[in-house]
């Protein structure tokens, strides 16, 4: 189970980053920073960020979602929020074999053709209003609400790819949406709890802002590996174990592989 989902990162003020990444308006005119956008791809039971595509400021999480879609696979379930549905994205990532868990806005037209057992229905999704008298995607709705919980929405709609109910029930489907959330859990990793209290990529050219953005990833990954062999040995699920601790784990132990030659010998004195 994977989730879709992206965020901005704060870069270093310099005229340079500014013009290669762009700066987001504020109530008084720009932001302090050039911030980039990325979207990513996250397996939800470990963490581990795959897929990252890296762009601007001004280009929109679902555009550069369509670079991080080929990195799903047959036998994912890709949730994602309703900010990434369109017919275009849901074809693409359809067509990599992997079954999708989309919610979609309230207001999206979808009406009943079929009326399932478990309450959901299947309908159908146009590429536009207009081009509605061609046939294009069957999908199957499924909608719920969330009794007695403050601040829920009157109304929560998902489409899926996974058409028969007794293999995927609408409650159970309901249910499974909402680990989508382990994708802000993990971006919160990656933006806060990895970097420490520095809040700006320190770079001051676009190529090492990349370069950094690459490397911070690559350091999540190997944490987040070193967690799930972790969890493996002790028998224990990942998301139990704390990351904050084991980034700290991780800087203790530094000091002690930096004193060793890269070759695993000392040189001659």
């Amino acid at each position: 189970m994977v989730s879709l989902d992206g965020s901005c990162l704060d870069v270093a003020d310099t005229a340079a980053n500014d013009a290669a990444f762009g700066r987001p308006g504020a109530s008084r005119g720009e932001s302090a920073f050039p911030q980039l956008r990325f979207v990513a791809l996250v397996e939800n039971g470990t963490h581990v960020l795959f897929g990252a595509r890296l762009g601007g400021f001004e280009e929109g999480e679902t555009t550069l979602a369509h670079d991080a879609l080929p990195a799903l696979r047959p036998g994912m379930l890709c949730l994602a929020d309703r900010q990434f549905f369109g017919h275009a994205l849901w074809q693409e990532a359809a067509a990599t074999g992997a079954d999708l868990l989309w919610r979609v806005k309230r207001n999206l037209r979808l009406p009943r053709e079929t009326v399932l057992g478990d309450g959901s229905y299947l309908t159908t999704i146009y590429p536009s209003a207009k081009g509605r008298r061609h046939r294009v995607e069957g999908v199957r709705v499924v909608e719920y609400r969330l009794e007695g919980v403050a601040d829920a929405e009157p109304l929560y709609r998902l489409v899926t790819t996974l058409l028969d109910p007794s293999q995927a029930p609408a409650a159970d489907l309901a249910a499974l949406y909402h680990e989508r959330w382990e994708i802000e859990g993990a971006l919160a990793e990656l933006k806060t709890q990895l970097r420490g209290a520095r809040v700006v990529l320190r770079s001051k050219t676009p190529e090492l802002v990349r370069q950094e953005f690459w490397g911070l990833l690559l350091a999540h990954f190997a944490v987040r590996g070193l967690m799930h062999e972790a969890a493996l040995r002790a028998g224990e699920d990942p998301d139990r174990l704390s990351f904050l601790h084991a980034v700290r784990v991780v800087r203790r132990k530094l000091p002690q592989f930096a004193a060793l030659s890269p070759s695993g010998q000392a040189h001659p004195a």
